[in-house]
């Protein structure tokens, strides 16, 4: 059972950065995309970024490439998403994601079968 605990959310005034993390545990990962989704109230999830465990290839939603950055510690199984330039229009949960799938690297939350609880995320202007 993959166990997925986000951290590192808050308040955080436009222009400014945070860093979340994403702490994985229960299984192999090699081989497997791990994302980062945000949803806004009202809003649908949305794709952020996702990198596979082995090898690094990433990808990023348009909303937020060039701003923000996925990488990843395999030694401490963690996912890390440094947000930089924040912008009101960043604010929403962020959840990260585990996609059971080998080898394929998912930009739609169909994609991925384990959630984390998710962190807050707000920008003030």
């Amino acid at each position: 059972q993959v166990q997925l605990v986000e951290s590192g959310g808050g308040l955080v005034q436009a222009g400014g950065s945070l860093r979340l993390s994403c702490a994985a545990s229960g299984r192999t990962f090699s081989g497997h995309a791990m994302g980062w989704f945000r949803q806004a109230p009202g809003k649908e999830r949305e794709f952020v970024a996702t990198i596979v465990w082995s090898g690094g290839y990433t990808a990023y939603g348009d909303s937020v490439k060039g701003r923000f950055t996925i990488s990843k510690d395999n030694g401490k199984n963690t996912v890390y998403l440094q947000m930089n330039s924040l912008k009101p229009e960043d604010t929403a949960v962020y959840y990260c994601a585990f996609s059971e799938v080998l080898y394929i690297v998912p930009q739609t939350a169909s994609g991925y079968g384990y959630w984390g609880q998710g962190t807050q995320v707000t920008v003030s202007s």
